[in-house]
């Protein structure tokens, strides 16, 4: 399963005791599906705990004649639809009716009435993600998105959603195959809202994922610039040891001063070392300063080598 229907999975296994805020979460998963009028209602979804959830609450509400379809969602997968249809188009209308909409109404909006508090508007929240919410995976991206098919409502949701004073969400919309979608980004307003709505497993492996992440990035960066060290002293150590062996070859390495000469034999001798620790090494020792001195002034005793050291 997806991230989103793992956390949708979740969600329908919330417990709610109360009614209204049963109804509450009803109206979200119905009011934003594409058929919800006073003739016609059917909600739509791939999640199969979404299709149990929207069933259980109509029964226990409503109690209408129902009646559920499966079809392949798309060819050669495994994915479905799962639809369920108030067969009756009285008991529609009755339900219809009930949330305070009309068949007059030109365009649909959200009916605050049924938003009286903080819990029926975190129910009503919840219903609209079972409807129509999705959540990308935290290992790739932070995306959180509600495709909603009313432009009207799709303003409504962003208002409600920026009122939530548990949440500092501010969401943007966008359209897209003749949808508006209503979206957000960022892991902390993400763990937030799955945390209000009561998905709050998903928020915690977000947040740990997350974490993960920053470890890992922290351990690459660290290697990355170890590595970028190691490269940087080996190709510094190459030229000096080139320099130092020209010396060798066209003067003699006992003709240099003697503090020239004790790095010239420590740096033949340990082409590893960084400056640090060569002139750690020296008797007495000296810093890296001193030591990257020391090795200026012995290159220029090897004219035809250039180039600056680490």
């Amino acid at each position: 399963m997806s991230f989103s229907s793992d956390i949708k999975k979740e969600l329908c296994q919330v417990e709610v005791d109360d009614a209204e805020a049963l109804k509450a979460e009803l109206y979200g998963m119905l009011l934003f599906d594409k058929d919800f009028s006073d003739s016609r209602i059917v909600f739509k979804t791939e999640n199969l705990y979404a299709c149990k959830r929207v069933t259980d609450i109509l029964q226990k509400i409503y109690m209408p004649i129902i009646e559920r379809q499966t079809d392949l969602r798309i060819k050669n997968t495994d994915k479905h639809l799962y639809k369920v249809i108030i067969v009756d188009p009285n008991e529609c209308k009755k339900i219809f009716e009930d949330f305070g909409h009309s068949a007059f109404q030109i365009t649909r909006r959200v009916n605050r009435a049924n938003l009286s508090s903080d819990e029926l508007s975190a129910a009503f929240i919840r219903g609209v993600f079972l409807s129509c919410g999705s959540v990308s995976d935290p290992n790739k991206s932070y995306h959180a998105e509600f495709c909603v098919p009313h432009k009207n409502l799709s303003v409504d949701l962003c208002k409600l959603l920026s009122e939530i004073t548990e949440c500092a969400l501010s969401p943007k919309t966008v359209t897209r195959n003749g949808s508006y979608v209503v979206y957000f980004k960022g892991s902390e307003q993400i763990c937030d809202l799955l945390t209000y709505i009561g998905a709050g497993h998903s928020a915690m492996e977000i947040m740990g994922t997350k974490a993960v992440k920053q470890v890992r990035n922290n351990v690459n960066r660290r290697i990355n610039g170890e590595l970028a060290n190691i490269v940087k002293v080996a190709s510094a150590s190459a030229k000096q040891i080139e320099a130092i062996k020209y010396i060798q070859k066209h003067h003699g390495l006992e003709t240099l001063p003697d503090d020239l000469k004790e790095i010239a034999y420590l740096r033949l001798e340990n082409p590893e070392m960084s400056l640090r620790d060569l002139g750690q090494n020296l008797v007495p020792p000296i810093s890296r300063s001193g030591a990257n001195h020391r090795m200026q002034k012995l290159l220029e005793y090897a004219p035809i080598i250039g180039g600056k050291n680490e």
